[in-house]
């Protein structure tokens, strides 16, 4: 099942992020991907797409990658959790009585009934942290979470457009561009 379908830039996607406010983003300048985690198997072609879209914002942001040396690691996970959305209706109907100013009166019964949905569907959450490479420590993540409804059409221009949505607050203080 194809983890992208959680990942289409729609206007359900909520974003997320935090930072380290002690971190000092202007001496990061190289980064690495460093670890693809997921919670459902993802296919490899989106996998790739994913890894390439956060490769590209990060170049697009200045950063360099260097796989040998970087200042920040980058980890991305894919979590898919199984969930259910339950609904009641209630309907009342009968006959009733009448007010009358010196008595209650009639009624002939009155009934109701309560009807129950249960609907199952997935929900997605991508997450992209960022760790100072030598301390191992997380200074920014960012958080793309919506409900998978179906594939989406064109993959390969929903996911950079999510992962660019994701990371517009990365690095803090940056003009989004």
């Amino acid at each position: 099942m194809a983890l992208l379908i959680m990942v289409a830039c729609s206007p359900s996607l909520k974003v997320t992020s935090d930072y380290d406010k002690n971190a000092n983003f202007q001496q990061y300048k190289s980064f690495a991907i460093d670890t693809f985690r997921q919670s459902e198997s993802i296919s490899q072609l989106n996998q790739n797409r994913i890894i390439n879209a956060v490769r590209a914002e990060m170049t697009k942001k200045g950063f360099t990658e260097n796989t040998s040396n970087p200042d920040v690691l980058v980890h991305i996970s894919a979590i898919i959790k199984n969930k259910q959305s339950i609904s009641s209706n209630s309907s009342y109907y009968g006959y009733g009585g009448g007010y009358r100013p010196y008595a209650w009166g009639g009624g002939m019964g009155a009934s109701s009934y309560t009807t129950y949905s249960v609907d199952d569907y997935k929900d997605g959450s991508l997450i992209i942290d960022v760790a100072d490479a030598k301390t191992k420590s997380l200074v920014w993540e960012g958080i793309g979470n919506r409900e998978i409804d179906g594939p989406i059409k064109d993959p390969d221009t929903a996911v950079p457009a999510a992962i660019s949505s994701i990371m517009k607050s990365f690095p803090p203080g940056s003009v989004a561009k």
